[in-house]
């Protein structure tokens, strides 16, 4: 399984495929869990691997001569009985996830922690959760499984590549600076960013299964953030992360015309991937440029009630 080939509508029917077993009387087919019950015993998981575990920090604060700056993970233990724990140094965001979004029928939400590590800030900007990423990466679960990774080449990474605890975590590191693009298409960067991210598995595939990932899986992932291109996956003129409208850092929930859409029962668009946002035959980048053809920010409001006419059907 290749990470940056899972697509974000093949993410969304992973996590709603229900699992199934057999019986005596054939095929049982078993509904994921309620977030309820998977939250508390991912997040114990998680800590408990911090507790054991630590990175080189010793070699990122004093780096040795031809240090790689890759973060180097082992168990507290041994000769390493006295290493200062991973729960020591991570800092920690939640987010908030609907049962809706991992497949289950209710409205149910449930707040989730995430945690992440900066080894190395990085000298240039940070991406937003839906900003296109040059990357290294290493994917492995709790037990130290590498199930993914791009570790010799950087790679970009779509938001539509990715899952939720990977954009929501690489929005706190900063990329490199001083970049020299090859004849070959290839980069050489420098100061660019390193870090860790631990996220449990509502943030993942949840229920569903990837490669070798199982069911209900907590990730960790190192990443070398190498540099940022900002998206704007419908190429309507407003970047993708201003089409995150409730600010949850989730663009799949923000529709502006859903109803609409329903009513004619056609496809659910949410904004990042429509260019006509409020369905009224004006395409969203005509509705925020003027008469040039140059995108005017803050976006024209033209009756003053406070929604901006690409996303106000009744203007």
């Amino acid at each position: 399984m290749k990470f940056n080939k899972v697509f974000f509508l093949a993410i969304v029917f992973i996590v709603m495929v229900w699992s199934c077993k057999k019986d005596d009387d054939g095929i049982v087919y078993e509904p994921p869990k309620a977030l309820s019950e998977i939250v508390n015993l991912d997040n114990d998981s998680i800590v408990k691997y911090m507790e054991t575990h630590f990175y080189n920090y010793e070699e990122f604060a004093n780096p040795p001569a031809g240090f790689d700056y890759r973060i180097v993970l082992g168990k507290i233990e041994g000769d390493n009985a006295d290493k200062t724990p991973l729960s020591e140094m991570m800092q920690s965001e939640t987010v908030t996830v609907r049962s809706r979004e991992i497949g289950l029928d209710n409205d149910k939400e449930v707040e989730h922690t995430y945690y992440y590590l900066v080894a190395r800030e990085g000298a240039g900007e940070s991406p937003t959760v839906a900003d296109a990423t040059y990357i290294r990466y290493e994917g492995l679960l709790l037990n130290g499984t590498i199930f993914d990774a791009s570790t010799v080449n950087p790679i970009w990474l779509e938001y539509t590549n990715r899952i939720r605890g990977f954009s929501v975590g690489t929005q706190h590191f900063k990329a490199g600076d001083n970049i020299i693009v090859n004849n070959d298409g290839t980069y050489e960067i420098e100061n660019y960013g390193v870090g860790l991210i631990i996220f449990p598995s509502a943030l993942g595939y949840y229920s569903g299964t990837a490669g070798s990932i199982p069911s209900y899986s907590p990730l960790i992932f190192k990443i070398d953030l190498m540099t940022v291109d900002e998206a704007d996956h419908d190429n309507d003129g407003v970047p993708s992360y201003r089409e995150d409208l409730n600010g949850n850092g989730y663009l799949a929930d923000d529709n502006t015309d859903l109803k609409s859409e329903e009513k004619i029962q056609t496809t659910l668009v949410p904004n990042f991937l429509d260019n006509d946002d409020d369905n009224d035959g004006r395409l969203t980048r005509d509705e925020i440029s003027d008469a040039d053809g140059n995108i005017v920010f803050p976006y024209p409001d033209s009756n003053n009630d406070g929604t901006p006419d690409y996303l106000d059907p009744n203007y």
